[in-house]
Parts: structure tokens; sequence; C-alpha cells
């Protein structure tokens, strides 16, 4: 049978349609938490950290980390493997992973007027119409973000992207149940030898990009009847070299018969490609109240291929480490506010993970002792040089990839 995908827009009586197509379908319900769970076992990393692709709010750090399209990649093949089953009503973000040319998919969307919409925030949640809004903003910021990712469109709304869009305000549930179904008996809509091999088509470029991004690469992948097409959209000065380099990669998964690469619109923008590589840090947060001091260290770690965000004070780091997770801090002691070594013991009371260079001019032994006794990685002493500080930087991210091996064959 067909596979229907919902999308919707918040308040638009979306639990009654879901539950309506259940009921009339008989259809296996996957939702963004199935999802998520699938390309969580594919790739090891944590649920939470897959979630937050569908996050409308991209960490600092993710121009150097790629984490959101990586996981994005996870998330897709987790749904090209649940699209060999029969029988699906996909809801929620990754019903918009559902490729394009997957002919037997019904693209349903759910919106309604801005009012109509409050008045169901308020009689189902009890806002007011300040804070109905201020939530259904919010949630349609994500829903464009997720949108504009994914097709380079501004609108979560726009008819183009679906095969029916449904107005909730001047429809009942029921009725909107009754107009899908009549759309899912088409013949237009019906499984086929051709939109199956899609499937497969959809779920080796799912595997060929999974395979680049473990690698460090983010690159556009089509494929067709083993056919594997990769486009470049960044700038790269050795191109020829990346483009080895990448069929390499793609040519290793299994099914993949040719692999040819090209360059996309991107490719002319001054924007530089950039691969992730695994063996620096690239999450690193620097701590100091020396402005000058460290937007230069912060500038000479990216000549290095590091990247890394800037705190001036202990509060803003402690507030950064909470919202964007670093895995190495370069943290000074003398610091208006909360000082360093106060910063230090929070951080290694909340996220033990975290592991923490001091850097100081002011330091004595005794303070060396104490951040050493509280768990810090190292303690260096300003000036630096920049290769030990490269050197110790590299050292704690063998440290923090180890502990990832380690949990994830724990996991396993």
């Amino acid at each position: 049978m067909s596979i229907i995908t919902v999308f919707n827009g918040t308040f638009c009586h979306e639990a009654g349609v879901l539950q309506g197509l259940l009921k009339t379908t008989g259809a296996e319900h996957i939702t963004d938490a199935d999802v998520v769970a699938g390309a969580s076992r594919i790739s090891g990393m944590d649920e939470g950290k897959l979630s937050k692709a569908f996050s409308a709010k991209t960490s600092i750090f993710n121009k150097f980390t790629h984490e959101k399209e990586r996981s994005i990649a996870c998330l897709r093949l987790a749904l090209a493997q649940i699209l060999e089953r029969d029988n699906l009503l996909i809801s929620g973000f990754s019903s918009l992973l559902v490729g394009p040319h997957i002919a037997h998919a019904l693209r349903v969307c759910l919106i309604a007027e801005m009012r109509f919409r409050l008045e169901n925030a308020a009689r189902m949640e009890g806002l007011n119409e300040k804070e109905a809004l201020r939530l259904i903003h919010r949630q349609d910021e994500e829903r464009a973000l997720w949108v504009d990712i994914l097709f380079g469109k501004k609108d979560p709304w726009d008819a183009s992207l679906y095969d029916i869009v449904l107005p909730m305000d001047k429809l009942s549930a029921e009725q909107a149940v009754k107009l899908v179904q009549e759309n899912l008996a088409k013949d237009v809509v019906k499984t086929t030898s051709r939109s199956r091999k899609a499937v497969e088509d959809f779920r080796l470029a799912a595997e060929v990009e999974v395979a680049l991004a473990k690698e460090g690469h983010n690159i556009l992948v089509r494929a067709k009847d083993g056919r594997v097409t990769l486009t470049i959209n960044k700038h790269t000065l050795l191109l020829s070299r990346l483009e080895e380099e990448l069929r390499s990669i793609a040519e290793r998964v299994p099914g993949v018969e040719s692999v040819e690469t090209k360059v996309g619109e991107g490719f002319y923008q001054a924007d530089i490609y950039r691969k992730y590589d695994f063996q620096v840090p690239a999450k690193v947060l620097l701590v100091d109240d020396e402005r000058e001091f460290v937007q230069t260290l912060s500038e000479r770690l990216l000549m290095r291929d590091m990247g890394s965000a800037i705190a001036y004070d202990g509060e803003s780091a402690l507030t950064l480490v909470k919202e964007e997770e670093p895995e190495v801090m370069i943290l000074d002691l003398k610091m208006p506010g909360i000082d360093g070594i106060e910063v230090l013991r929070r951080v290694k009371e909340t996220q033990p993970e975290i592991e923490v260079i001091i850097l100081t001019g002011h330091g004595s032994e005794a303070d060396r002792k104490v951040c050493m006794d509280l768990g810090a990685f190292a303690y260096l002493q300003k000036p630096v040089d920049i290769e030990l500080l490269s050197d110790t930087l590299k050292k704690a991210n063998e440290q923090i990839q180890k502990r990832k091996a380690q949990s994830g064959a724990q996991s396993s």
C-alpha cells in the first residue's frame, strides 16, 4: 500500500487527522522518535544530539563539525530503511525526508489561519493570545528552517512541496481524513516496480551520504540504478584531489556501480569547502577576558583547522557549555565575576566529559594542583607556544575519541 507523509503546523487538528488515518488505513505510524532511534543505531550517535537536527538553532560549532548535516544524513538513511516496508504513515519533520521521486508517497500538509491556531492553543493548552502567538511563531520558525535546509525554500507551507495542502480552519478532522483517502486511491500514488526502485535508489544515496559524512564530507548525493552523482557546492582550491577522495569513498559502498562528480551552483560562491577532520577538536571553547589575545588565539587555531567559540567571562562560558556542548575548553583563571577555578569545578560537576585545558599567566603552583585535582586535562602558562597548545588539544581530542569509542562498544 502507498505511503502517507504528514507535515503540519501546530494546533491544526493534526492529532485527530493522524488518528483517523491510522484507524482507516491500518498503517504503521512512523514518528520522528522512530527515525531518530534508527539513526542512533546506524551511527552510534546519541538520540538527543540527533534530535537537535530538527531544531531551529544551529550550533556555533556547526560550520566546523557539520554535525547537523551528519545527523540529517543518518536520519535519511534510517528513514530509507523504514521505507522498504509497506503501508506507512510518516509524520513530523522526518516526513519531509522522503524523496520527491518516490511516487507512491502521498505528501500531505495540514495548516490553518493564525486566528484558528491561536484559539486552539487557548483551548488545548490554556495559553493567552500573547503566549500562544510566541509559541506558534517559534514552532513555525523551526519548520521554516527545516524546509530551508532540505529544499532551499523559506515557506514551510509552500504548496509545491506537497500533493495536497489541507486548510484545517475550513475542514474537520473527519473531512481531512476523507480527502486524504480519496487521493490515496488514485493510480498516481499506487506502488509500482518503478516507485519501489526509487526507494532502492533513495537508500543507496543515503548510504553513500553517510559513508561520506563518516569521513568528514558534506556532499549532495543522488543515485539511480547504481549510478551515483556527487555534487560539490562549495569552492575548493584542490578540486581534482577532492573529487578523487569522494569517488574512492563512494565506490566502496555496496551497490554502487559508478560515481560521477560535478560542481553545483554554490561552488562558484565565496564559501570554502571544509572537510571535518576527526583528528583535531572542532568544538573548542576559549574563555578569557583578554579580548585581543583570545581573538588572535581563535584565528591561529582556525589556521590549524580547529574551530572555536569565545566567551569573555565565566558566566558566559557556563551558558555556552550548557547550550553548545563543547568538547574542549581552554580556560583562563583570573577573570571578573566567576573565576576559572569555579568554572572548572562547575563544568566537571555537570559535564565531566569536557576536557579543560588551563591557560593562565597568573596562576601559582597551588592553583595548578587545585585545577589538576578538579580534573583539568592540562595546565599551561602564558605566553604559550602555539605548537604546544595545538599538540595538547590533539591529545585531549584523542582522549575524547577513545572515550566515545569505548562508550559505543559498550552500548552495542
